[in-house]
């Protein structure tokens, strides 16, 4: 497995968390949450230090998902959805 396919599964879907958007290892802070803090400014160090649960991989797989998205790739199928529980 790559190191990118490693990132891209800590990235998870799940519908009863926050409708089904993109979020971290199915945790409750989503992947827009995290990259809004880095656009707003806000350093790896602070958000992981704001966020202790958080894991520098966690903030790596976040750009990844971003950039892939953007570059037009269809990464939503190399993440993990799960179905409601």
């Amino acid at each position: 497995m790559t190191q990118e396919a490693e990132l891209l599964e800590r990235i998870t879907v799940r519908p009863e968390i926050f409708g089904g958007k993109p979020v971290i290892r199915d945790m409750r802070i989503a992947v827009e949450h995290v990259l809004a803090n880095l656009a707003a400014g806000e350093s790896v160090d602070d958000l992981l230090k704001n966020y202790p649960f958080l894991e520098r991989e966690d903030i790596q797989a976040c750009l990844l998902f971003a950039h892939r998205t953007l570059a037009g790739e269809q990464v939503h199928d190399r993440i993990s959805v799960r179905a409601a529980s």
